[in-house]
């Protein structure tokens, strides 16, 4: 599994749970921020993750 498959696992987990707090979405995407930067997700993972948070 790489890192876009993870994200994606991760943040969906919390969304079916009803958890995804104000605290883990700006953790998550602290952490996206590093992940493109060091090219472990592209720029389109990247807005699709955040669209998951948003939503």
């Amino acid at each position: 599994m790489n890192t876009f498959e993870m994200l994606k696992k991760a943040i969906t987990a919390k969304k079916n749970r009803g958890s995804l707090t104000e605290k883990y979405i700006q953790d998550t995407q602290s952490k996206m921020d590093v992940f493109l930067m060091a090219d472990r997700i592209s720029e389109e993972q990247y807005t699709e993750l955040n669209t998951m948070l948003e939503g």
